[in-house]
Formats: C-alpha cells, sequence, structure tokens
C-alpha cells in the first residue's frame, strides 16, 4: 500500500514553475526519492505531461554513473530538450555530481525547465545547503512520517498505533517493517552507520565516542531545559571526559545540520523577545532517538511531548518554547517573580497558538497547574492542552481547549476545533 504525502505533494505543486530549483531535504530514509521519483512524477504524468518531458536520474544507479560527471549530464540534458514545451528535471543523490551547485544554477539558464532535486548524504542535508544557489534554492523538507500519514499503513487500531509510533517512530521503511526484531535492528543500524558515519566523515571526528556520547545525553534530555555548559558538566562527573565546550557547541551544530536533532529555543511572550539558554532539543523521528538509548528510557510523556513539536514542525509552524512571568508571595512575606513555562508557541504567518502537552489530567489540581500558565498570556490566540486520555474536544470558561493527542495528531483542522 502506498502512504501519502500529500503536503509534500502540495508543496512541490505550488512551487512548480517559479525558477528556482525545488531542493528536497530531510533525514536520510524520510522519503524524499519516493517523493519525487514516484509520487511526483505520477502526478505529472498525470496532468498529461509526456514521459519524453520528464528528465529524471537517479545518481546512484550504476547505469547512471557517466551522468555524475557535471558536463556529461549538462549535454545529456541539453539534447533531450526537443522543443519548446516545459521539461521537468528530477534528480536524486545529487551530491554524487561533481561541482553540483554550479551544474544547478546552469541549468536555471536553460530555457523551459523546472528542476528538482535531491540527497541524502550530511554535505547535501546540510540546513545552508539553500545558500549554494544563490537566492535560487526552493527548500521543501521532508519529515519522517506524521502518525497520521503512519496509520494509512498499520495493521490495527489507533490505540496500538499510538504504541508502535510512540517506540519506533515514522521511517517508511520502518513503517511497513512486520516484526520488533527487524524495527530494533533497522533503526539502531541506520543511526550509528549512517547518520553518525555520515557527520564523522564529513567533518573529519576523530573522538567519534564523545559524539555518540553527546547524542546519547541529548536523547535522555529530550523535553528538559539544557545548554552547554550543563552538557560539558555532565561529560566531566558521569563520562570522566574533558571534552570542551566548544566542541559540544560544534558536535550540536553538526547533529542540527543534518537535521538530527531540532532546537527549540525560549521565548518571552510578554517582552515579545527571544531568551538565550537553556533550550530544549528533540529528535526529527522518536524511533531514532529510542535507539540510542536500546529502547531504555521510553517515558511516554517526554515522547509525546516531542511527538507534538514534531507535528507542529510538519505542518509548517515555528515553535518555541513559551514564557511568563506570575508574582506569588513566599514564605517571608517578599514578592516574587516565577517563571512559568509553555511547551510550544507555534506560529505561521499570522497564525499563533499556545500548546501544552499535559499526558493525564486527573485531579483539579493538575488541571489547574497545566493551565496556569496559558492564563498569563494576555492575547487572543488560541490555547490548547493536549492530553493522552481519549477525551471530548472541550473549551473552558477561560476559552482553553482541551483535546486527546489522536484528535490533535489525526484531524487535519486539530487547531481549529
Amino acid at each position: 500500500m502506498e502512504i501519502r504525502r500529500d503536503k509534500y505533494l502540495n508543496d512541490l505543486i505550488n512551487r512548480m514553475h517559479n525558477q528556482m530549483i525545488k531542493v528536497v531535504t530531510g533525514i536520510r530514509r524520510s522519503g524524499k526519492s519516493y517523493l519525487i521519483f514516484h509520487i511526483f512524477k505520477n502526478y505529472l504524468l498525470e496532468q498529461g505531461i509526456p514521459e519524453s518531458h520528464i528528465i529524471s536520474i537517479a545518481l546512484d544507479q550504476r547505469k547512471h554513473r557517466q551522468y555524475r560527471d557535471p558536463d556529461t549530464l549538462l549535454d545529456y540534458i541539453e539534447s533531450c530538450i526537443q522543443d519548446e514545451n516545459m521539461y521537468y528535471i528530477l534528480l536524486d543523490e545529487v551530491q554524487l555530481l561533481k561541482d553540483f551547485e554550479e551544474v544547478l544554477n546552469s541549468l536555471l539558464h536553460i530555457d523551459h525547465v523546472d528542476v528538482y532535486v535531491t540527497g541524502s548524504n550530511s554535505r547535501f542535508l546540510s540546513k545552508d545547503v539553500i545558500t549554494e544557489f544563490r537566492g535560487r534554492g526552493d527548500e521543501v523538507h521532508v519529515f519522517p512520517l506524521t502518525f497520521k500519514e503512519f496509520m494509512q499503513v498499520y495493521d490495527g487500531d489507533v490505540y496500538h498505533g499510538w504504541a508502535d509510533y510512540l517506540l519506533y517512530g515514522g521511517l517508511p521503511l520502518t513503517a511497513t517493517m512486520k516484526t520488533e526484531e527487524q524495527k530494533v535492528s533497522y533503526l539502531t543500524r541506520l543511526f550509528k552507520e549512517t547518520y553518525l558515519k555520515d557527520i564523522i566523515e564529513r567533518h573529519h571526528i576523530e573522538k567519534t565516542q564523545e559524539l555518540e556520547d553527546l547524542v546519547n545525553i541529548l536523547a535522555s534530555a529530550v523535553g528538559s531545559l539544557t545548554n552547554v555548559p550543563k552538557i560539558e558538566a555532565t561529560f566531566k562527573s558521569v563520562l570522566h571526559s574533558n571534552i570542551s565546550a566548544n566542541t559540544i557547541r560544534q558536535y550540536i551544530e553538526y547533529l542540527e545540520n543534518a537535521f538530527i536533532i531540532h532546537r527549540a529555543n525560549r521565548y518571552d511572550v510578554k517582552g515579545r523577545k527571544y531568551i538565550g539558554s537553556p533550550s530544549k532539543y528533540y529528535f526529527e523521528d522518536v524511533g531514532l532517538r529510542n535507539a540510542r538509548l536500546e529502547f531504555r528510557q521510553t517515558e511516554e510523556t517526554h515522547l509525546m511531548e516531542n511527538i507534538i513539536y514534531n507535528e507542529l514542525r510538519a505542518r509548517g509552524f515555528s515553535v518555541d518554547v513559551g514564557l511568563v512571568e506570575k508574582r506569588s508571595t513566599n514564605h517571608g512575606g517578599k514578592t516574587e517573580r516565577v517563571q512559568l513555562e509553555i511547551d510550544f508557541v507555534a506560529n505561521l504567518g499570522s497564525k499563533r497558538y499556545y500548546i501544552q502537552s499535559a499526558f493525564a489530567m486527573p485531579t483539579e489540581e493538575k488541571r489547574a497547574q497545566e493551565k496556569m500558565s496559558l492564563l498569563r498570556v494576555r492575547d487572543s490566540f488560541k490555547k490548547i492542552i493536549v492530553v493522552k486520555d481519549v477525551v471530548n474536544v472541550t473549551q473552558d470558561e477561560n476559552g482553553i481547549t482541551t483535546m486527546s493527542v489522536y484528535d490533535f495528531l489525526l484531524k487535519e483542522n486539530s487547531l481549529e476545533l
């Protein structure tokens, strides 16, 4: 059964003929190649585009290795263009092409072509790859499967599906595997032999154990505020390592640039400004995160928070950690300021949502605790609490909406419920 990835197809459709290079980025095995070579190509054919006007080359295939030479590739593409109608160029594993930035910029000077490319090593996956195209690159970032996409191929009910997704994540191949042994082995090997290997080779890292230790520290701290000094202290006290703060900072940047982790910065809601460290780090795929820890630390509370964060980003939102202040009186009668956290402040254009991830709210005290920070926000943007329990979508007298994680993840318009 084919997994539909309608959002990304629509992203590509909306960018057609915009005279820019459509650069499909994303973590390895997230479905980038399948998107352009199957889903998007089939769309073009359905629109009546002749196959002769779709030039698709997978540069990792042995039969196409001659096209890794830039001049050979350009000559071939020019030879395929026989008329004045639009031609669509689809290139996969473009990092295998020598001087690929120069080649792709050259393609923009050919009349009536529309260019789509993807690649899968850490050089191509880096966040700043778009800058190589001198303002003529248009990025479409492909995430692993959302829970809704995952459920298209899951053979079971939504509750068992949630348990599987929480543990093994949303990489497309993982979702189609039949046994737990397959999934565990695949995710474990993929992280070590592909993702980390890419980073190590690209950046010529010699102390590889320290990189692996850092990944484990960040994996253990999902959903918790942390910073470089705190991580450095952990290395010294727990791992007895003298790794420097600069090296830690650099390694985190490598992991971010390869889209393995994402940083959520703190945002002062009232002051409307960003605050420095500490920050939170979330993993692009929770299955990969769990694999790094050998599936031993699978606290549903933190993983649910990671999944909500990924869902918001997959919907196109920029996501921060919100911060509001409350004045309270201590035991000595003095007034002091207390900082309250809002899990996510999600922004997209003129839209903003304040969202709390609350695994459960079994008591009135717990409900009051989860609502406290939201009640300190004085603007009119929507405020939502997402819980694990199956509940009806409700709105209280303060306008705070409560919904289940299933409604939030499975309903396309869930933020408007």
